[in-house]
C-alpha cells in the first residue's frame, strides 16, 4: 500500500484534505483509492481498478499532481 496524503486550508479557515492510496485488492488488481473533505468530517471517495500497478501509479500520480495545482501540500 503506498498513500499521499495532503492538506490545504480554504477562504473560511476549514482544514481540507486529499488523500491518493495504492493498494492490491482481493481479485489481483490494483485499486487507486482517492478521498478527499474536510478534515474530522465524512469524506467522499473514489476506487478506480487497473490490471497492473504501472497504471495506477501513472493515475494515482496524475491525481497528486492535480490536487497540488489546486493548492494542497504535503505534509
Amino acid at each position: 500500500m503506498i498513500e499521499c496524503l495532503l492538506y490545504r486550508t480554504n477562504a473560511a479557515q476549514r482544514r481540507l484534505f486529499y488523500r491518493v492510496e495504492i493498494a492490491m485488492n482481493l481479485f489481483s488488481e490494483v485499486s487507486v483509492l482517492r478521498e478527499w473533505g474536510v478534515a474530522g468530517g465524512q469524506p467522499k471517495a473514489v476506487v478506480q481498478c487497473f490490471g497492473n500497478l504501472r497504471e495506477a501509479s501513472k493515475m494515482a500520480d496524475r491525481y497528486r499532481n492535480r490536487a497540488e495545482r489546486r493548492g494542497y501540500l504535503r505534509h
